[in-house]
């Protein structure tokens, strides 16, 4: 099809469909993310990736964890769990990066089909706002301490705050993050360098520590409880994919810095996440004389005991509130857009109507307020233990058929679709073991098992996923991963090095200009749509038929 024959006008763009057009303030919610439009490094991606890495929460878990069952447990739980999300983070990541789609657009395409999607949309914009909300709580806790405000008046500003931040997508929050990250850094570090040079015997005593229980020694049962709190953050690599998404093409001139910006900003982003898992359950440790065991996983009280050993008492809150505000805004912005993503993404596919991204950080927000004014900080790890659930299962689907079933047994295409029309409306391949492994973990987790079971929750919803994954497909013959093969043009997928085509066609529905990944063959007439504009068709006009299967 020629690029005059793609310019034939038909119906005139609705204004939801005029408002998407503007990059800087929809970021491409609802699609691949074009070459024209990623002008930045890899560098300056995985810097900006790794910015929202900044939250506070990881040490309020590594502490939770830490005294409930000791450091020796607690740390054996993290790494159990660190090694999982590298794991199932991996292949994740580099579709995200290779194929500029964020993980959504990737789940569709690897065994949840078009509308199947829709559920692990759902959970991921769940992710979003419990980690806003915490991150918030912690957050209007130093303002309590440093400023004396309400403490529900510090759950509203931490949430308006973020909303001009959030609004302008990848352009503005690459600044942010990149300008936040060193000092941050230092604030961090610091005082942990500084404890364990001038009074070694911290180390002793955190090492030592036997947690509330008193018993301290390893146990099967305390690792795995431990474990699935910390895997409550499996879905952070969907919030590293919204920036990986805008990595470069990878060519042969750019291949090792694409790499380890792919890897450190991809699956590498838990390597921090531990170490701050770690260090929390080091500061509890340290300030739970000064401030008990109910204060101690708040990091606002961590680390102004640490600071308290190291500098002048007059500094010592208002530096502890600036670590904190800077790392609550540099993951909020970070949650607030990720969210707005995943909501309209699971909106415009049930309606097939697009309201705008910026509707749904306003959702985010307030369902984050909600959660924050409920008080959701006091039961943290029971929140975040039954969410691990339903987060393991999904992640490892995905990447079970991303590994198993696309490279070894390649019964998944190897490209990944998104587009409507060219996928089944629900592939029972990710949606079966979806919904077993999630179903069973957290009946598990319920007690529905026995109390014996309960610890293994997280275990089963990894194992289910990965086992039944590969099993589906197989027993499916993989028939259920693609509608159509052919989208109806000529213009090659891939460029010469394999990265998706930067050659522009018009949308004859929307008048806009696309790239080549972008479009399929309009069904009633002569033209191209977009993929918006098909995700739109109230009607189905444009879209294109299912093709005959052959046997």
């Amino acid at each position: 099809m020629s690029t005059t024959e793609s310019r034939a006008a038909s119906t005139p763009p609705t204004p939801s469909k005029s408002r998407a057009t503007s990059e800087t303030l929809e970021d491409y919610t609802l699609r691949f993310a074009p070459r024209s439009y990623r002008r930045w490094t890899p560098a300056v991606v995985a810097t900006t990736a790794l910015g929202g890495i900044a939250y506070m929460a990881d040490f309020s878990i590594g502490a939770g964890i830490g005294l409930a069952h000791g450091t020796g447990n607690a740390l054996v739980a993290i790494a159990v769990a660190a090694v999982v999300i590298f794991a199932t983070g991996f292949p994740l990541a580099y579709y995200g990066a290779r194929y500029n789609l964020d993980l959504d657009l990737i789940t569709r395409g690897s065994g949840f089909g078009y509308y199947g999607s829709v559920l692990t949309s759902v959970i991921f914009a769940s992710f979003t706002f419990i980690f806003f909300a915490l991150e918030g709580s912690i957050m209007a806790q130093g303002l309590e301490l440093g400023l004396g405000l309400p403490l529900w008046l510090g759950y509203l500003v931490s949430t308006l705050m973020v909303i001009p931040l959030v609004i302008y997508g990848m352009s503005a929050l690459s600044k942010l993050q990149v300008w936040t990250t060193p000092i941050w850094l230092l604030l961090m570090v610091g005082p942990l360098v500084y404890l364990v040079a001038t009074d070694p015997g911290t180390v002793d005593r955190f090492l030592s520590y036997a947690g509330t229980d008193g018993k301290g020694g390893l146990d099967t049962a305390s690792v795995l409880l431990g474990a699935g709190v910390c895997l409550s953050l499996i879905a952070q690599i969907g919030e590293q994919i919204d920036y990986l998404r805008f990595m470069p093409p990878k060519t042969d001139a750019n291949r090792r810095s694409w790499w380890t910006a792919v890897v450190m900003a991809g699956p590498g982003w838990v390597l921090l996440g531990a170490l701050k898992q770690a260090i929390g359950v080091f500061l509890a440790v340290y300030v739970i004389a000064e401030v008990g065991p109910a204060a101690a996983p708040e990091p606002i009280r961590q680390f102004r005991g640490a600071f308290d050993a190291m500098l002048p008492s007059w500094l010592v809150v208002p530096l502890a509130v600036v670590l904190v505000v800077i790392s609550q805004i540099k993951i909020n912005v970070t949650n607030a857009y990720s969210g707005s993503l995943a909501w309209t993404n699971s909106f415009t596919r049930v309606t097939r109507h697009y309201p705008g991204r910026l509707v749904f950080v306003l959702v985010n927000l307030g369902f984050a307020l909600a959660l924050m004014e409920a008080d959701m900080f006091s039961f943290l790890n029971d929140i975040l233990g039954f969410y691990s659930n339903c987060a393991i299962a999904w992640i490892v689907t995905v990447a079970t058929d991303i590994g198993v079933n696309k490279y070894l047994l390649r019964i998944s295409p190897l490209r990944p679709e998104f587009r409507r029309g060219m996928l089944y409306a629900v592939n029972p391949v990710g949606v079966v073991a979806f919904t077993a492994a999630s179903g069973l973990s957290i009946a598990m987790y319920f007690h529905a098992l026995g109390d014996t079971l309960q610890p293994y929750s997280p275990v089963a919803a990894a194992v289910l996923a990965f086992v039944l994954t590969p099993l589906v497909a197989v027993a499916t013959k993989g028939r259920y991963y693609l509608r159509r093969t052919d989208d109806g043009l000529d213009e090659p997928m891939l460029d010469a090095d394999g990265n998706p085509s930067a050659v522009t066609l018009d949308c004859h529905v929307c008048h806009q200009s696309y790239e080549r990944p972008d479009l399929a063959a309009c069904a009633t007439h002569d033209a191209l749509v977009c993929s918006l504009c098909l995700s739109t068709d109230g009607v189905g006009d444009h879209v294109l038929p299912a093709q005959p299967r052959t046997a």
